[in-house]
């Protein structure tokens, strides 16, 4: 029988021969729709092998195979970076994008995206200008640092800074603050891919003053200073203060550097702020554009003028240079923090100040108009979160959020969720999948309620 149903199954020439396949053709392309026939008549093939032919085979085979071919091929077409909803309740997600941009950056992208700009003009003088110009006297006012630069991302700024500041001689770092940034790159590596040495001291839970003093020679270009924004040592622990760095650094002629890695220009649950890193008296201070700025994915240098020159002349400042949809976002980004609404404009930090009677009343409404669907059982629950990102490890984000059991059972519909044309991501927790309303922005909840509504339509009556 199987034998029979492999034979009836037409040749890929004679499906393009006919008439609704020629309008795909004139729409598509040959080369992409004779793929996507070869790609459905082999889905056909193994169905049958499969034993599955009742349900994909027929004594026609190509009935069906314009809808299937047609699907292939939108699927094809559809861009693979894709916007998607965040019901994870994690902020910073990672493998979501981290911080959705507020609206004012989203509309300096789209400006500088449309046509021509001033990325490096003058137009005071009609002479070529510079791109950091743009958020240069903005950044220096925000953290009190004499200069800054900014570059294409935080592990970037360091290998840079390492690389104009510290080639060939040694950097000194606790052994508690070699971290992982993430994706395998490591402090480490970047500092030997920076063309300095590490000098490694202390003790993973305890390093001194004196431990910094006692590795400095005639080698040393710097003491760095790594902070753990991605977890968190506890007990019996010690490390030496910025202020004492500073001291020593002076003392012996030396650089005292600082990676802060998340970077925030706020308090947020203790995490250190650029300013205090600024007014510390450190020569040269990184951090990240993406996560506790809430900004786009970039790099910034900030620190003493003569050092920032430097550094903006080395060859691999303009290998790592920030492009003009970046700073676009930035640019807007940090505006909002200089005229003082960041609080309410920036999404991020409205999403970790979100107060938790909020959550459980979006929670409701939420349950509310999913409760009555088919085969759907939903409750509101109180839920606990990270900020993600590799940023403030241990800081607990309490709130509420729905959670549901459906027939469709918990991976299945996790597995639904995330095929539609606006994927939802959420998670499973208990043995049920959890909607975390805390990074939904506005307009997506409707989306939400309609995406289970025709999940739900799927469950036998």
């Amino acid at each position: 029988m199987n034998t029979q149903r492999l034979r009836e199954i037409p040749q890929v020439d004679e499906v393009l021969r006919r008439g609704e396949f020629a309008e795909l053709v004139a729409t598509y392309g040959r080369v992409g729709v004779r793929e996507a026939v070869q790609n459905a008549l082999e889905e056909m093939r193994g169905a049958i092998l499969a034993e599955e032919a009742a349900a994909l085979a027929t004594p026609q085979p190509h009935t069906g195979l314009l809808a299937r071919v047609q699907t292939i091929l939108g699927e094809k077409r559809q861009m693979s970076l894709r916007r998607v909803i965040n019901c994870t309740g994690l902020p910073l997600h990672t493998n979501l994008g981290r911080a959705p941009l507020a609206e004012e950056a989203i509309a300096a992208v789209v400006m500088a995206a449309k046509g021509y700009s001033t990325l490096e003009y003058e137009l005071d003088t009609g002479e070529r200008g510079s791109r950091q110009s743009h958020v240069r006297a903005l950044l220096c006012e925000l953290t009190g640092a004499e200069d800054a630069l900014v570059v294409n991302n935080n592990a970037g700024a360091v290998l840079l800074v390492l690389s104009a500041l510290a080639k060939e001689r040694e950097v000194v770092v606790s052994r508690g603050e070699l971290v992982e940034i993430g994706g395998a790159f490591r402090i480490p590596e970047v500092i030997l891919q920076g063309g300095a040495r590490l000098r490694e001291v202390g003790t993973t839970n305890k390093t001194y003053a004196r431990d910094y003093e006692r590795a400095i020679t005639e080698q040393t270009a710097a003491l760095l200073k790594v902070h753990t924004s991605n977890f968190l040592v506890t007990g019996f622990t010690a490390a030496a203060s910025r202020a004492e760095l500073v001291a020593l650094a002076k003392t012996h002629h030396v650089l005292a550097i600082e990676d802060l890695g998340s970077g925030t220009m706020l308090p947020l649950w203790g995490e250190p702020t650029v300013q205090e890193a600024v007014s510390s008296g450190l020569d040269v201070i990184t951090f990240s554009g993406d996560k506790l700025l809430g900004g786009p994915q970039a790099g910034i240098i900030v620190g003493k003028k003569h050092l920032i020159e430097l550094i903006a002349r080395h060859p691999l400042a303009r290998a790592l240079r920030i492009d003009k949809l970046t700073l676009a976002a930035l640019e807007a980004t940090l505006r909002l923090y200089r005229h003082g609404d960041y609080l309410e404009r920036v999404p991020l930090l409205s999403m970790l100040r979100m107060p938790v009677d909020e959550l459980r009343e979006k929670a409701e409404a939420l349950a509310a108009q999913i409760g009555n669907l088919r085969g759907m059982q939903v409750q509101v629950m109180a839920s606990s979160g990270q900020v993600g990102g590799g940023s403030l490890p241990g800081q607990e984000l309490l709130g509420w959020a729905v959670a549901i059991l459906s027939p469709l059972g918990c991976m299945e519909l996790l597995h639904k969720l995330r095929q539609r044309a606006v994927p939802i991501i959420a998670r499973l927790e208990k043995g049920r999948v959890l909607l975390d309303l805390r990074c939904v922005l506005p307009g997506e909840k409707e989306e939400i309620v309609e995406a289970l509504a025709s999940l739900a339509a799927e469950v036998p009556a």
